[in-house]
C-alpha cells in the first residue's frame, strides 16, 4: 500500500477499504446463503440421487439387475406356475432366486449374445431376400 502523507488521501484510503469490506461482506453472505441452502436435507437428498442416477456404471447394473429379475419371475412362472403346494413354491423361489443371480452377474455376456444372435438373423434375412430379388 502507498504511503499516506495527507488527510485527503487518509479519507481516500479509508473509502476503498470500506467500499471492499462491503463487497467482501455481500460475497460471505452470499456463500453463507449457498452453503445453507445445499446443507438443507431435501438438496442434500436431491444431488445424492443425481449423481448416483447419472454414473453409467449404475444404470448398465441397473439393468442388467432388473434383466435378471424379470426373468427369474417369469421363468418361475413358465416352469413352477400357481401352486398350493408349499414344497414347489419352495423349489420356485429358489430357482427364482437362482435365475436372478445368474442373469444379473452375466448381463453383459447375455447382452452380447443377444445382439450378435439379433445380428446374425437379420443380415440372414437380408442376405435370403437379396438371393430371391435376382
Amino acid at each position: 500500500m502507498n504511503t499516506i502523507t495527507s488527510v485527503a488521501g487518509l479519507k481516500s484510503a479509508i473509502q476503498e477499504l470500506e467500499v471492499e469490506q462491503s463487497v467482501k461482506g455481500r460475497l460471505l453472505k452470499d456463500n453463507i446463503y449457498l452453503i445453507r441452502d445445499s446443507l438443507k436435507p431435501v438438496n442434500l437428498l436431491r444431488d445424492a440421487l443425481k449423481e448416483t442416477f447419472s454414473s453409467d456404471y449404475l444404470a448398465e447394473n441397473f439393468s442388467g439387475t432388473l434383466m435378471g429379475a424379470a426373468s427369474g419371475f417369469l421363468l418361475k412362472k413358465i416352469f413352477i406356475g400357481k401352486s398350493a403346494n408349499k414344497l414347489r413354491k419352495l423349489v420356485g423361489e429358489v430357482f427364482q432366486l437362482g435365475i436372478t443371480n445368474l442373469i444379473a452377474q452375466n448381463s453383459d455376456q447375455i447382452k452380447s449374445l443377444v445382439r450378435t444372435l439379433f445380428q446374425h438373423f437379420f443380415r440372414r434375412k437380408e442376405m435370403n431376400t437379396g438371393r430371391y430379388i435376382r
